[in-house]
């Protein structure tokens, strides 16, 4: 029976094509993603292990919790903490580490890394010693605010060398340091694309804000003793309760376990939509098996006949199956190797930096796609396999068995109308109850259900649905016709195959609905909760220092301004965090929903947001006793309740209460109203005023409008790009189907060329029932899509209140007429096939 199979295979390998071409292209999405990801992962853990050779036990302050009306403040680490470690048995050196935000703008200009990756730290050292993490490849160390010490790659990209002038900015007010020195780091947010920028050590604990502390202190043990002696002698030597030690040992194993859940995240991503590709492929290989088990039922008959079971009958189905899976996994694997080199390739090659390191294979990735390839292939031709043993010989023989039976139909559409009705009555169901997280289930079970139900009542919807275009299809005459006619003749062929278009643009209509909607939703939010005409605020969500909103008061034009400062406080035993905000000009920069009451800010006056209130049983003339950070108390009144939102909620109070108990005062962002509202030279004033600081965004609701607008593009067009291998092997199915059918209806084809049929009719026919089954596939896909998306949606509306329902019109049609061009592609190959046979040969065929 093996033999038989291995003789089948090659005598149907151009049928098998396609169905190599399925699974072949799921492995190598499975394959390709392991190695990328594993790859990036050992680059990165090796890196961060290189980063802490230097360190062999870190201290670092211990977290305080808060307790009755205190707000809990961390212990600091202190000059006294580091002499202390210094001066340890067993310690050959101390260094302080004093770390923050610092971006650094190139030549142009522009800002060099990306958000939290730009960082700035001490350099350890003075022109007499050096700072063993930092090697310096150029130049000098940096001594004074005015200098600073570049890494090498940064001075590289952005075209520094020693000497040079760079502007730079940590919370807003731009700097404009010399470059004395080049250095070398093994730091992991350098080799991830970030900048790093050293000043000595007083210079960094001023501009960072550190002044007096440090962030971490690295201990290097003296030789002779062990990380876990020197851990265990700085427990007993610093101060109880206020320092936490971990060894370099534990650094080094807790970082590469953050990179490698960081990198597990991603590759669960990639892999549902690698298992997206594989379902698709799934429908691919059944129809196959199918056609290829109805072409061949004479011969399975008579091997029934001549004395082989039905199990060997499967056997040997299943044995082609573990033909085709091993050739194609094997193939999927070599192309997913490739596709993880060229990914990790791509990415040095648009400056997103990773360290240097082997492309890695692991034995895993390579069991792991054998076996998917292997396995998917022989599941999906199981049931084909097990159709053709339950076939009586006597009955393929005469091939009564061909046309389904009306029971078996009737089975069929019950269970497919059950699994429907449960999936919309479940998904129903989530989108009535009021906590979204806890929807999140029944939603997911719905529509799970819901896929089922119609897949398997395709072979019923698709004569309707077909039957519609009926009229349209009258239009191209009797090529036309026969077109409709054998888009119908097999319904649950036609089924399988439109069912794998369904699957793709399902999911692609469905979050783009989503993505719409709650693009709307969320710029709805941010715009309409502003009468500012500017927000100015740190690239990176940094905060920016006070000094930023004196300086745009002052500007030209600007007729009211207002930091939204933050603090946390204690309030009836739990923790709240207070927004400092201008009293007298806020009004007129905002425009938030009062409740009751009036927005009123100043003195012992504040505004709450609806939930807080409600949360601590406040109404309008209020009144509650605040503990601020620094241990004081004051009592405040509830002047008005505001219809809070994601954006802005809280209890507002005037800055000028707030600020005297904050230990480091800064703002989030400032708001700013011109008199004469957005203008490019307003922005250009301003921009102007804060030193055309590449770390500051000046922000009208345009720009911010069209970032909201950028940040749902860039994530659609990333979806796009990985759904779009389920819709190349849905396109394969299309085509597989088509030739296959053309296959079987050579006789067929050749009394049409007999009759009259000239070869465009046939080409025209065989381009239609293309068209008519990929449009049929693109309406029930765009349908649950939209459905799918209406339903999450609502569970979307619960926590956010300012969500509606957008239907992109434009994009459906667009995603209409993909399925449309689907189908006249999947046609082209099939369709000239079909015309280029021999009219008397194909007669003669059986």
């Amino acid at each position: 029976m093996f033999r038989t199979a291995m003789r089948s295979v090659l005598a149907h390998k151009a049928r098998l094509l396609m169905t190599v071409l399925a699974v072949m292209l799921g492995v190598a999405f499975v394959s390709g993603t392991l190695v990328f990801t594993n790859t990036i992962s050992d680059a990165f853990q090796k890196s961060s292990a290189k980063g802490f050779d230097q360190v062999d036990v870190a201290i670092t302050p211990k977290s305080a919790e808060s307790k009755g009306d205190q707000v809990a403040k961390d212990p600091k680490l202190t000059q006294a903490t580091l002499d202390r470690a210094a001066k340890t048995p067993g310690a050959a050196s101390a260094i302080g580490v004093v770390s923050g935000f610092a971006a650094v703008a190139d030549k142009d200009g522009k800002l060099v890394g990306n958000g939290f990756s730009t960082q700035g730290a001490n350099y350890w050292g003075s022109a007499k010693s050096t700072d063993p993490r930092y090697p310096l490849k150029s130049g000098r160390a940096p001594s004074g605010k005015g200098e600073v010490a570049l890494d090498s790659q940064t001075a590289k990209r952005a075209g520094y060398k020693v000497g040079d002038t760079v502007r730079m900015s940590i919370d807003g007010p731009v700097l404009t340091p010399t470059v004395t020195g080049i250095f070398t780091t093994e730091d992991g947010n350098v080799a991830a694309g970030g900048s790093l920028a050293l000043f000595d050590t007083a210079t960094a604990q001023q501009l960072l804000h550190k002044q007096g502390s440090y962030d971490e202190i690295d201990v290097k043990a003296a030789a002779g003793t062990s990380q876990a002696a020197l851990q265990s002698a700085l427990d007993k030597a610093l101060p109880k309760g206020q320092a936490e030690t971990t060894t370099g040992k534990q650094l080094a194993d807790d970082q590469a376990e953050q990179i490698s859940s960081s990198m597990s995240s991603m590759k669960s991503s990639l892999l549902v939509f690698a298992g997206i590709a594989l379902f698709v492929g799934v429908f691919i290989i059944a129809n196959t098996f199918t056609m290829l088990v109805a072409q061949r039922t004479k011969e399975l008959a008579l091997m029934r006949a001549v004395g082989a079971s039905r199990r060997q009958v499967t056997r040997s189905v299943l044995a082609e199956a573990f033909v085709v899976g091993a050739v194609a996994a094997v193939t999927g694997l070599a192309a997913g190797i490739g596709i993880g080199a060229g990914m990790r390739s791509l990415m040095g090659a648009t400056d997103a930096q990773i360290p240097d390191g082997p492309l890695v294979v692991s034995p895993g990735t390579i069991a792991t796609s054998l076996v998917v390839g292997v396995v998917i292939t022989m599941l999906a031709a199981w049931l084909p396999g097990r159709r053709a043993a339950k076939i009586p010989p006597v009955a393929a023989m005469s091939s009564v068995h061909a046309t389904a039976t009306t029971r078996s139909l009737v089975v069929r559409n019950t269970i497919g109308a059950l699994f429907a009705a449960a999936g919309i009555a479940s998904s129903l169901y989530a989108t009535t109850m009021s906590d979204g997280t806890s929807a999140q289930a029944p939603l997911g079970l719905g529509a799970g259900l819901l896929v089922i139900g119609v897949f398997v009542l395709t072979p019923l919807l698709s004569r309707p649905l077909i039957a519609a275009a009926g009229p349209v299809l009258r239009v191209f005459g009797i090529s036309g016709k026969l077109a409709r006619q054998n888009a119908v003749r097999n319904p649950r062929r036609t089924a399988a195959t439109a069912s794998a278009l369904m699957i793709g643009l399902t999911l692609i209509t469905g979050m783009t609905v989503i993505a719409g909607s709650a693009q709307q939703a969320i710029d709805k939010m941010a715009s309409s909760a502003l009468k500012a005409d500017y927000v100015v605020s740190m690239a990176n969500m940094n905060y920016l220092s006070p000094e930023v909103a004196g300086k745009l008061a002052e500007v030209d034009g600007v007729t009211a301004t207002s930091g939204l400062s933050n603090s946390p406080s204690r309030i009836d035993g739990q923790t709240e965090f207070l927004t400092g905000v201008n009293g007298a000009t806020i009004g007129s920069l905002t425009d938030l929903k009062v409740d009751s009451g009036t927005f009123r800010i100043g003195g012992r006056d504040v505004v709450v947001d609806d939930k807080t209130a409600k949360d601590h049983g406040w109404r309008t003339g209020s009144t509650f006793t605040t503990n601020f950070e620094d241990g004081k108390k004051q009592q405040l009144t509830v002047a008005g309740v505001y219809e809070g939102n994601d954006m802005m909620r809280g209890i507002m109070l005037d800055t000028a209460v707030l600020t005297p108990h904050v230990t480091d005062p800064s703002d989030m962002q400032v708001m700013v109203k011109t008199d004469g509202g957005t203008s490019t030279a307003a922005k250009d004033r301003i921009e102007k005023a804060l030193g055309d600081n590449p770390a500051i965004l000046v922000q009208d609701k345009q720009d911010i409008s069209n970032a909201i607008s950028k940040m749902f593009t860039l994530m659609l067009n990333m979806l796009y790009g990985l759904l779009a291998m389920a819709v190349i092997v849905a396109v394969l199915g299309v085509i597989n189907t088509l030739a296959m059918s053309v296959f079987e209806r050579s006789q067929e084809i050749g009394m049409l060329r007999a009759i009259g049929l000239d070869r465009k009719g046939i080409k025209r026919m065989v381009r239609l029932e293309s068209l008519v089954i990929s449009l049929f596939g693109g309406v029930l896909g765009v349908g649950l899509g939209v459905f799918f998306g209406w339903a999450a949606g609502k569970l979307m509306a619960t926590s956010l209140t300012t969500y509606e329902l957008v239907l992109p019109w434009g994009r459906i049609g667009i995603f209409l007429a993909l399925a449309a061009l689907v189908g006249i592609l999947a046609a082209l190959w099939p369709a000239r096939r079909a015309a280029r046979l021999n009219m008397l040969a194909a007669i003669k065929s059986e």
